[in-house]
């Protein structure tokens, strides 16, 4: 280290005392408030009516007395308000202290005197005076910092866009309170600030990247222009990481405006859901709505048993069927079910009795008569509105009728004088006759049993949906060209048919769920969540299009930003293919960007070259140049040597401290391997479900559960040619192939996957 640089190495660490001692000053003062805050709340709640003003004469005292007690509300709410306030403030100030900023940026504005030099962290800190010591991450002018080289820059401020000329772009490795290193760099992000963050382990819980994002990760976290962000990303490129840190930036940017509950994202599984839940928090923010497809459209359908990942993954379908699940999931079935539903205001409505103790209350042909009995311009939503009010109205009118039958009279002769007492309105109520006591219990009595018609009334179902639901099904091949998608109506009908028998048996396939709620909130007038501002969609190559087009309907005035790699479909279906086509459908083109990531960072060069070898179009992902071992092949006699081996390799992984992932092709051969290995005496854990936590060792774990992970260490287990051979499977074993960040190794027995043969002999080590 040259004089120069061990002389800034000291000016820079007298700085960081400075700003540590600072924070360090101001978490004192906030404990002390918090303390202060707690202590006053604690005797304004034991002391709330000593200055209350009570006094029950007049209505004027009566409202004194209310006010009063308002005041002292008021005062409870703002003393708890004070410390809650306080309290995440010095949860951010935690988070600083020993790593106050990553960064130093010195510039100079235009039309400014003299250079101006400021320090970017996690978040703003100022001192006492209001100085700025440290820049937040996500404020406008911390954009240089990643989109600029030296020289001039611009960025984009809320007075529009800024120039600037940057000068110094210092880069800091911090822990507890010292710099371990510290970079200068022309680049955005310098190479040896990214090799520090990558070359480190694995972690059970995905981290924040703020220090190394990078200029086209930026781009994707500050667009505010887009009602799309389609960003197409690479295995490990850092699409998942960018988003999150979109998400911390939108909270930022819309502060006031946005929270974290009008945010929304839709993750592949709950094991990844549990994967990135801290990286909001350490950010310091609160974390989003999450959940997966599955779980928002099995909410709505409690009564049915959707098809999970797990059935989804494992079924085998025959070719008839994937035809038809092609068809369900396509965006010309979603604008097949929108006109089916538009006819629905001239006829076809499936309607049921309403029933009462068992017998029919108001018959379907009745409320077909009301729902068709109004101007032929109302909609659907106000038709059924309409046909709500009217049943309401019939219920209503029936009361004193239903007075009067033998089943009231029987109930009233069967109430002891307590459960009598239970009827009336106050304990010494008292009546003219025994006539109007009578009527009034009885009254009670019928209202209350008929609440579960008004429910039912409320609920819309009077409305057979599942009968519907068929009803649509069978006029498929009327309204529409099956032929077209290479389905015949026998086929089609035979489909209906297994469909149905599912129905019965409370299960729905879930191809067919989209359809079904799509068909219910059509008939019953939902028109979405309207207080969702963003949702977010990741590895959107695993969804159809009818789902996507189903969660635009759903969250109408929502920007979208979807991620994914098309390369990684685990569900290889034709509507995937056609993805970005059938997308562009839903969205104005003037208000759509796609965003590319190519760059892996996640895995060593030497990982990247082999799992993009694996692909088609391969050639497109650049890896980062990040050094490690090549991946090893490894031939088998048979399934025993194949254990003994994988045993070897996890045994020598687990002595270097490196968290493996056995990756498999199906959950019952993951099953199969952990026992296996068990019996050898290897310690693993398996991850069977996906609300399962990821933990530190060797894991075993099913391909469809490893989506959006990453480990130091992968085994792709079985890649035997007898596993793996088809076309359509060629994504999955990139997918398996491309969670290794440091190494990888490929079991197979007999003879490697086809899927594999086309990579270049060069790119790995053979073990026989």
């Amino acid at each position: 280290m040259t004089s120069n640089n061990t002389q800034s190495r000291k000016v820079e660490q007298s700085r960081l005392d400075h700003v540590i001692g600072e924070i360090k000053k101001r978490q004192q003062k906030l404990t002390q408030s918090i303390k202060r805050a707690k202590t006053e709340e604690k005797n304004l709640n034991e002391h709330f009516y000593d200055d209350v003003k009570i006094n029950y004469v007049g209505d004027s005292t009566t409202i004194e007395t209310a006010l009063s007690i308002r005041q002292q509300q008021q005062m409870l709410m703002e003393r708890n308000n004070s410390w809650q306030h306080a309290s995440g403030r010095l949860d951010v100030l935690e988070k600083l202290e020993n790593n106050p900023y990553f960064a130093r940026v010195d510039f100079k504005e235009k039309g400014e005197p003299g250079p101006e030099t400021i320090y970017i962290g996690l978040s703003s800190f100022t001192n006492d005076k209001d100085e700025f010591l440290v820049y937040d991450w996500r404020a406008p002018i911390s954009s240089i910092y990643y989109d600029g080289k030296l020289g001039d820059v611009t960025y984009n401020s809320p007075e529009g866009k800024q120039d600037v000329n940057l000068s110094l772009k210092r880069q800091f490795i911090i822990k507890d309170g010292q710099i371990e290193n510290m970079f200068d760099t022309q680049e955005t992000i310098g190479d040896q600030m990214l090799l520090e963050v990558l070359n480190e382990k694995s972690s059970s819980q995905m981290k924040t990247i703020v220090t190394t994002i990078q200029q086209e990760q930026n781009a994707i976290i500050r667009d505010t222009d887009s009602d799309l962000l389609f960003v197409q990303g690479a295995a490990g490129s850092g699409k998942t990481s960018a988003v999150l840190q979109r998400i911390a930036y939108l909270l930022y940017r819309y502060r006031g405006n946005l929270t974290s509950d009008q945010v929304i994202m839709f993750s592949p599984n709950q094991l990844f859901n549990d994967y990135v839940q801290n990286v909001l928090p350490e950010l310091g923010e609160q974390n989003m709505v999450q959940m997966t497809y599955w779980q928002f459209a099995s909410r709505r359908v409690p009564s049915f048993k959707v098809q999970n990942l797990f059935q989804q993954f494992e079924q085998e379908q025959s070719p008839a069927s994937e035809k038809i699940t092609n068809l369900k999931s396509s965006y010309a079935f979603f604008n097949l079910l929108t006109r089916y539903g538009n006819r629905l205001a001239r006829g076809g409505v499936q309607f049921r009795d309403i029933k009462f103790r068992g017998e029919p209350f108001i018959d379907k042909e009745k409320i077909k008569e009301i729902y068709y009995g109004f101007n032929s311009n109302y909609k659907l939503m106000n038709r059924i509105e309409a046909t709500k009010e009217e049943l309401i109205k019939i219920l209503n009118r029936r009361v004193s009728s239903e007075m009067k039958k033998k089943w009231v009279q029987e109930m009233i002769e069967g109430l002891s004088e307590e459960q009598l007492r239970m009827f009336y309105q106050q304990p010494d109520q008292e009546f003219e006759s025994g006539d109007d006591e009578y009527k009034f219990i009885a009254k009670r009595i019928v209202t209350e049993s008929l609440e579960s018609v008004a429910k039912y009334i409320n609920n819309f179902r009077f409305i057979n949906f599942s009968a519907q639901y068929n009803h649509f099904m069978q006029q498929v091949p009327r309204i529409f060209d099956l032929e077209e998608h290479g389905v015949t109506t026998a086929e089609w009908q035979a489909e209906v048919k297994q469909t149905l028998s599912k129905m019965k048996a409370k299960e729905l396939p879930i191809e067919d769920v989209s359809c079904y709620l799509y068909l219910y909130d059509l008939l019953t007038g939902k028109t979405g969540e309207r207080s969702m501002k963003f949702v977010f969609i990741d590895e959107i190559q695993d969804y159809t299009p009818f789902q996507i087009a189903y969660l635009k309907f759903n969250f109408p005035n929502a920007r979208f930003t979807m991620l994914g790699d098309l390369n990684q479909t685990i569900l290889a279906t034709e509507p995937n293919q056609r993805l970005l086509a059938d997308i562009s459908h839903l969205f104005d083109p003037e208000k759509t960007s796609v965003a590319q990531l190519t760059t892996s960072y996640r895995s060593t060069k030497q990982v990247t070259d082999f799992t993009r070898g694996i692909l088609r179009n391969g050639q497109k992902i650049t890896a980062f140049e990040r050094i490690g071992p090549k991946p090893v092949m490894v031939s088998c006699s048979d399934e025993s040597e194949m254990i003994d081996e994988l045993a070897d390799q996890l045994t020598a992984q687990a002595d270097k401290g490196l968290t493996t992932a056995v990756i498999t092709k199906s959950l019952q051969e993951s099953k199969d391997v952990f026992n296996l290995l068990k019996q050898k005496g290897v310690k693993s854990t398996l991850i069977g479900s996906e609300n399962q936590r990821l933990v530190e060792g060797t894991l075993i774990v099913p391909a469809y559960l490893a989506k959006g992970l990453e480990f130091d260490s992968v085994v792709m287990y079985n890649a035997s040619d007898a596993v793996y051979q088809k076309e359509s499977e060629r994504q999955l074993v990139y997918t398996i192939a491309s969670r290794a960040m440091h190494t990888l190794a490929i079991l197979y027995t007999n003879q490697k996957s086809r899927l594999l043969g086309d990579i270049d002999e060069s790119l790995y080590e053979v073990k026989i």
